[in-house]
């Protein structure tokens, strides 16, 4: 496997430096960039002049993560050569929320079972269930795929995201590329870095992601008295408070939900994700030093589960808006966290996103994240070996 990385600007010659790209047909290139990139009709354009017979794969961000660093207006754009892996490229519209479970289920009945060894998918970050999206996937892929990617952003607007596929740049479809073969190997690592405050609290009524109680109480009240004045900023403000999910027994999940929106009317919460109705919640805070120790854990857990690796690799993080704000002016420093572990021979490209899409250490099998760094390190081997 090899690959390449460029950073542009929305003021460059685009044309000019893609052609810094030696490779001439790379078989996979992945895009991350502001809104503006996918809303330039010359980016795209020039972007499938230079590689009109590869795999384009990416979505809109919150900030660009590549080399040792975060970006902001700007694209990553990575290409890839793999050596004896192929790819099969699939892209389905969403038609709403509750469509999310169909287009998940939709995506996976194009994708081949035979020698599948790995999906990464980016979906829209607006009008979503990402766990739902996540469940449609695993509901018809054959068990124990790893299965890694995120929702897009548009820099914390919650408006209008964009995806880029088969379809080309759309702001309604969810995109995919499966990745097959004998020498691909994908591992991941997730953490998140966030602390309890308050009690642990019963979910006394919800439906899928929309949580209308607590201790049979209204959510909404619950949530503001334990914001204080935070809550007056609401619902930006729950970027910077999810809830970690705890099972029926109050163990931890390490997932965690962050707040989409409020209904003053009913007093209800909508989270990016699904809620365990027989569950309970615990609100969470954090500081820059404590997300970053998380970022080292997620890069440790990815290395420690690549096993045997070849010379180069490329890692995917997806991390969520929310860490961002927190961290602020120090938010690269979860990213050359991460560089420093996974080493010199790793390229890193990604996103802060509006979702994370990766395994997890509790459960083994995927899950949609929020506020949570994930790492996805891919690398191929000799099959030969095997």
């Amino acid at each position: 496997m090899k690959t390449q990385q460029i950073i542009i600007k929305l003021d460059s010659d685009f044309e000019k430096i893609l052609r810094t790209i030696s490779e001439d047909e790379p078989d996979l290139v992945l895009v991350f960039g502001a809104i503006s990139f996918f809303t330039s009709a010359d980016f795209s354009a020039s972007v499938k002049k230079r590689f009109p017979h590869t795999t384009i794969l990416g979505c809109s961000t919150a900030g660009e993560i590549a080399v040792d660093r975060v970006y902001d207006n700007t694209v990553a754009l990575t290409a890839i050569k793999f050596a004896n892996t192929t790819l099969r490229s699939v892209s389905t519209p969403i038609i709403n929320m509750a469509d999310s479970f169909d287009a998940g289920a939709r995506l996976a009945a194009m994708l081949p079972s035979n020698d599948l060894a790995g999906i990464l998918i980016f979906g829209t970050g607006v009008s979503i269930n990402g766990s739902a999206l996540v469940t449609g996937l695993q509901s018809v892929l054959p068990p124990n795929i790893p299965i890694s990617g995120g929702l897009a952003a548009d820099a914390g607007a919650f408006r209008q995201t964009w995806t880029w596929g088969t379809s080309g740049v759309a702001d309604n479809q969810i995109v995919a590329v499966g990745l097959y073969g004998q020498s691909i190997r994908l591992s991941y690592g997730t953490f998140g870095g966030w602390e309890p405050f308050g009690p642990v609290r019963k979910v006394t009524r919800c439906i899928e992601n929309v949580l209308f109680e607590l201790d049979g109480e209204r959510a909404l009240d619950v949530y503001k008295r334990y914001l204080g004045d935070y809550a007056k900023d609401l619902p930006a403000s729950g970027l910077l408070f999810p809830f970690e999910m705890l099972g029926i027994n109050r163990d931890k999940s390490g997932i965690f939900r962050t707040i989409l929106g409020v209904d003053e009317a009913d007093g209800s919460l909508t989270l990016a994700g699904d809620i365990d109705a027989n569950g309970y919640l615990r609100l969470m805070h954090s500081g820059t030093d404590k997300l970053i120790e998380g970022a080292e854990t997620a890069a440790a857990a990815a290395l420690a589960k690549a096993g045997e690796v070849g010379s180069e690799s490329l890692a995917i993080l997806v991390s969520c808006i929310g860490r961002k704000l927190v961290m602020g002016d120090r938010v690269d420093e979860e990213v050359e966290a991460v560089a420093d572990i996974l080493g010199k021979h790793t390229t890193i490209t990604g996103f802060y996103s509006n979702g994370e899409i990766a395994g997890t250490d509790f459960h083994g099998e995927c899950r949609l994240h929020n506020q949570t760094m994930t790492i996805t390190w891919i690398n191929e081997i000799d099959a030969n070996l095997n």
